[in-house]
């Protein structure tokens, strides 16, 4: 069997085995300590700090985040990004759908001159961009996340996938997928996540004894449209099986679960 068709192998025994004990265990600590801020088993609540006055020279500029003319710091969560993505896309305003997702998923992290907001400026400049978003959208709502995904998939637009899957991940709540799941967030804490699952997997199986092909597929990029695929079948199999595991909401979908992975670790032992 090639290196491919191992970890075709173990992609098929992650998504029959679901999570291990280990991070079970892990999340259901996380959500007895969270439950009071996600009342209703979904992450909306889930806020991110930042700086409007570093994002100043970004335009367009979505209303439903904080005035740039103020010193000091604002807060904006999932639902908020939600309610202004599914405005902007009722006026086709892709690019200031894509502002929204990317100054949350920045965060504080975005400074003057720096990979914040001087990245989005050029992202937001580059030739094509508007097309390119307004197609993904087409793609997700009539082929699904996979083809979306692939839609975005090009260096020339300036966005890697821990970016544009933000992105997609929010479109999805107001554009629900042709076919499939609906997108989520990958970037490389959770390709890391999941890399750790596929390692076990791959030793309890036989199909990747060292941990290569675990490292190989869930490298922290990269990661092509197929293995996105795997990535939303894998997640949307680890919620079903974790609604049932006492202390996790009954009723929680796949995004709460990829929430509690980002900020949830755990050591597999072995």
């Amino acid at each position: 069997m090639d290196r491919q068709g191992r970890a075709d192998a173990v992609d098929r025994e992650m998504v029959a085995r679901g999570l291990p004990e280990e991070a079970v265990s892990a999340l259901v600590g996380w959500w007895s300590e969270n439950a009071g801020r996600y009342p209703d088993a979904t992450p909306g609540a889930h806020t991110v700090r930042y700086t409007p006055a570093r994002w100043e020279r970004v335009a367009p500029w979505p209303a439903a985040l904080a005035a740039r003319s103020g010193a000091g710091d604002a807060g904006v969560d999932r639902a908020q990004v939600a309610s202004a993505v599914a405005d902007a896309l009722g006026r086709e305003a892709f690019a200031e759908a894509l502002v929204a997702t990317y100054v949350w998923g920045k965060g504080k992290r975005g400074t003057p001159g720096g990979s914040g907001p001087a990245a989005l400026e050029k992202i937001l400049a580059a030739h094509g961009l508007e097309e390119a978003l307004a197609e993904a959208v087409t793609a997700l709502r009539e082929d699904g996340a996979r083809r979306a995904y692939e839609v975005l998939l090009k260096p020339s637009n300036g966005l890697g996938p821990s970016f544009f899957t933000k992105f997609l991940y929010f479109a999805g709540q107001a554009v629900p997928p042709g076919h499939g799941p609906r997108p989520l967030i990958l970037d490389r804490v959770l390709a890391r996540r999941l890399r750790t699952v596929a390692a076990r997997v791959g030793r309890d199986t036989g199909y990747d004894p060292d941990g290569s092909v675990a490292a190989w597929v869930w490298a922290d990029g990269g990661w092509s449209p197929h293995r996105y695929a795997v990535y939303l079948s894998f997640m949307r199999a680890a919620a079903e099986k974790l609604r049932t595991a006492d202390g996790w909401p009954a009723d929680a979908g796949a995004d709460l679960l990829e929430c509690a992975l980002f900020t949830t670790t755990w050591s597999l032992s072995g």
